[in-house]
């Protein structure tokens, strides 16, 4: 059992990815900056602040409820990281970075879900 958020799998994974999105959208024009600049990195810290937040909470009802707004803005993310590449604001090597940190990120909250689902030492 880990005694931390950070410490789990989903949460490093989703770290990573805004990370990732901080770095690509240092580079988005300067007219995005409270536009889809902000929005992108908004949308991405939610998922990692939203998993730290579910960590302590107790029961599999409340616990889940966080880790499903974290999915949600990692679904946010995915269309801004369409968005991104459909305005020319990333290039496919950027595109594929990006995509493949989400779809890395979203992959391993849903086995975290799923381990919290199929009681994994947790009450309801």
């Amino acid at each position: 059992m880990t005694q931390s958020f950070e410490e789990v799998f989903a949460w490093k994974k989703a770290h990573a990815f805004v990370l990732l999105v901080y770095k690509i959208t240092k580079g988005f024009p300067d007219d995005e900056r409270f536009g889809l600049t902000s929005q992108f990195r908004r949308a991405a810290v939610s998922i990692e602040a939203n998993i730290a937040e579910g960590y302590r909470k107790i029961g599999k009802p409340d616990k889940l409820r966080f880790f499903n707004i974290s999915e949600g803005s990692l679904s946010e993310c995915k269309d801004y990281i369409i968005l991104s590449r459909d305005l020319g604001y990333i290039n496919t090597q950027q595109y594929s970075e990006l995509w493949d940190a989400s779809e890395e990120a979203s992959k391993f909250l849903l086995s975290y879900c799923n381990g919290i689902i199929n009681n994994a030492g947790i009450t309801d």
